[in-house]
């Protein structure tokens, strides 16, 4: 059976200050790749990247574009080594970084995007206001039933935002309609359910002025079709034009991330091998819930690139 890989991109969460610092600085692309984003953001935001300090690069709007920086820098040298995906996909912001690796977009322009991105995120709920929580080791049908009777409740919105594997769905929205939402799901039987440090009630309907924002940029920015197909958050299918990505990029800023739908497309376009590209292993650990027959490697750094490449033959 030939090998067709996946790559994989990680999302907010992922980060830690001097994320790709040592491909910066074994890899003439990676450097380049750090280069081109401090000119495009006209700041230097891979001295944050490698230096910090860790607030700074918490906030929303710095987050967003240095995940993506240090996805597509190990992209990059992948690329530089022959490693090419069949497919691509990438977690809420990730998605972004798996359409620049697509063609779909230029990375200046991604870079740009998603930093306006991350501040009308940051900006659409006021602090303190709302809240996501994980809950654990409840069906996703169950876990919407408590959010909708939640929000009969409080009168306050809340929804599934991630639905991240079998076991593992995020749900966002208004404080007090999380923490009941969470009370819900655990008396229907949840492990747990765990508020999460983030700023912002992401992937649900609070988050309308920031599709708004989004929409705005996206009208601006060229796209091509994608080169590969692109699995799209929001509908957990495959995208193969333009449009199709413009808009999957659009509704996920509100739209829930099916992230158990787009790793089983991905399996049904005979995907076999899967590489995390960017800070972390979350993404690998999903997919081992998800369907633990599934080969994961990941890159982030020279020693994973190392034992990637090895893996690889």
């Amino acid at each position: 059976m030939s090998t067709k890989i996946a790559f994989l991109f990680p999302g907010q969460g992922s980060q830690a200050v001097g994320m790709g610092r040592d491909l910066a600085e074994r890899f003439p692309i990676a450097a380049q790749t750090f280069a081109e984003a401090d000119e495009a953001l006209g700041f230097p935001i891979s001295k944050l990247i490698f230096e910090g300090p860790e607030e700074d690069l918490r906030l929303t709007e710095n987050t967003q574009p240095a995940i993506l920086t240090v996805s597509v820098a190990a992209w990059r040298i992948l690329t530089a080594h022959g490693v090419e995906p069949a497919l691509a996909a990438g977690h809420s912001l990730g998605e972004w970084s798996a359409h620049v690796a697509a063609g779909t977009l230029s990375f200046a322009d991604a870079v740009r995007a998603v930093k306006a991105r991350g501040r009308a995120m940051q900006l659409a709920v006021p602090a303190g206001q709302g809240a996501m929580a994980a809950v654990l080791s409840l069906d996703a049908a169950q876990v919407a039933e408590a959010c909708r009777e939640a929000e009969a409740e409080t009168g306050l919105i809340v929804a599934a935002a991630n639905l991240n594997s079998p076991t593992q769905t995020v749900i966002s929205g208004a404080v007090a309609a999380v923490e009941r939402a969470s009370a819900l799901a655990k008396a229907k039987g949840a492990r747990r359910a765990v508020l999460l440090p983030v700023s912002a009630p992401f992937h649900c309907a609070l988050m309308q002025p920031a599709q708004e924002e989004v929409r705005h940029v996206l009208a601006a920015v060229p796209l091509a079709d994608p080169r590969i197909p692109v699995a799209a958050n929001v509908t957990g299918t495959l995208v193969a034009t333009a449009e199709a990505a413009r808009d999957a990029l659009i509704r996920q800023v509100t739209g829930a991330i099916r992230w158990v739908d787009c790793m089983n497309s991905l399996v049904a376009a005979d995907a076999n091998l899967f590489i995390e590209v960017g800070p972390g292993k979350v993404l690998c650990g999903l997919l081992r819930q998800i369907d633990p027959a599934q080969k994961s490697l990941n890159v982030e750094d020279a020693a994973s690139l190392e034992a990637t490449l090895a893996a690889l033959g």
